[in-house]
């Protein structure tokens, strides 16, 4: 059966699970009687839950104080605009909590690691691909292309929100289970950004463990965090990027091959994401504003559904029409100086023909296509169920359009 078939209608962008509200409703109940607390969004309060197991030291491992001093601040600005201006659901109060606290006991954890194991932050890097482009432009395929070929290498939906490595490393086996909780929540996950734990995923997840803004903004109305994020300065939310992508390439052996990366925050901070990667290859997604606007509202509007009851279809329209406009300005900007290689795709090229548009991007970054990658990318190609995946999520906004 189709991914199309099996899906329960989406009638509008906002539309959720029943689930949502009959799990909202029992945990509102039992905080009422006293079952268990509601949890918390004060910084102090989850550094303090989070913290219980790590010493003091791990806070500072690898890291300058600066950059210490980053996290906390964002931690603070982030929890406040949590409180007062997302309106979280008790469902979306608990998933915050959760995924702060996780967030930061990762945090600790790589400190905890870096001090016992410096040597991976020495741990020389192939200058890796940057795909630069909006989400729904067509990324998320170039991704998956480039890291069919061999001679690169990619970061899994495991590595890129379950980042500290362990013995023994069950974190396939976290990241499966998480998928399958979210999409028991929300049945229409799949179809707008398929994920499978050992799958090839952007690196999201590393840039939430720094508290940049992305992520966050995508599941809830925090206008206050986003303009702060977008003003300061990311330095230190790429510096701890690198950190993670050394520890992760020393840990699955593979820092020798170039890493494909791909975020579409990318274009929001590229100043800081190439001082930290000067020798990369950039490849730039292009695709009509128009269509890349109606895309990122549905997935925008189908995970603030979730998590707040007042989440409003004209406000995210709004947000992502300066969203988009905003990155565009600053990718450019970024761009004029920018001497190394660098190519550009179009998503209906893409569309027309893969392989031609593919070969062109090759070709202008200076990388061989071998016959072995090509393989390997016509193979990704014929057995992906990201273009199922795909047909159900362009009906659903067909459906949006004509008010179906």
């Amino acid at each position: 059966m189709s991914l199309t078939r099996s899906l329960p209608p989406r009638p509008h962008p906002l539309a959720r699970s029943p689930r949502i509200e009959k799990l909202s409703a029992f945990l509102e109940r039992a905080w009422d009687k006293g079952w268990m607390p509601p949890p918390v969004l004060d910084a102090d309060e989850l550094w303090a839950i989070a913290a219980k197991r790590y010493a003091s030291e791990a806070e500072f491992g690898g890291r300058r104080e600066e950059d210490a001093a980053d996290f906390r601040l964002r931690l603070e600005r982030l929890t406040k605009a949590a409180r007062e201006e997302a309106d979280l659901n008790a469902l979306g109060r608990t998933m915050a909590h959760g995924q702060l606290v996780r967030t930061i006991k990762h945090r600790l954890a790589l400190g905890a690691l870096w001090n016992k194991q410096p040597e991976l932050l020495t741990t020389p890097l192939a200058p890796p691909i940057i795909i630069i482009g909006h989400m729904r432009s067509g990324t998320t395929r170039i991704h998956k292309l480039l890291a069919a070929d061999p001679a690169h290498s990619h970061t899994r939906y495991c590595d890129a929100f379950h980042p500290v490595p362990a013995r023994p490393d069950l974190r396939l086996a976290k990241g499966a289970a998480e998928i399958a909780l979210l999409s028991s929540l929300n049945p229409w996950l799949q179809s707008i950004h398929p994920i499978a734990s050992s799958a090839v995923e952007e690196e999201l997840g590393w840039l939430a463990g720094a508290l940049n803004h992305s992520i966050y903004e995508a599941q809830w109305h925090i206008p206050s965090y986003s303009a702060f994020s977008e003003a300061r300065a990311a330095g230190p939310v790429y510096a701890e990027f690198k950190r993670l992508l050394q520890t992760d390439a020393a840990h699955r052996g593979n820092a020798h091959r170039p890493r494909v990366l791909k975020v579409p925050v990318f274009s929001e901070n590229l100043p800081e994401l190439l001082a930290e990667f000067p020798e990369a290859r950039i490849i730039v997604a292009h695709r009509s504003k128009e269509a890349v606007h109606k895309s990122a509202v549905s997935l925008v509007a189908n995970q603030m559904a979730v998590q707040s009851d007042s989440a409003q279809l004209s406000w995210i329209e709004a947000e992502w029409h300066r969203k988009i406009a905003m990155r565009d300005a600053r990718r450019e900007a970024a761009l004029a100086s920018w001497a190394g290689p660098i190519a550009h795709l179009e998503f209906d090229a893409l569309n027309a023909d893969w392989e031609a548009a593919i070969s062109a991007a090759y070709k202008e970054l200076g990388i061989a296509l071998s016959d072995k990658a090509l393989r390997a990318m016509r193979a990704m190609m014929a057995k992906a169920d990201s273009r199922s995946a795909h047909a159900a999520h362009a009906e659903q906004l067909r459906g949006f359009a004509s008010g179906a």
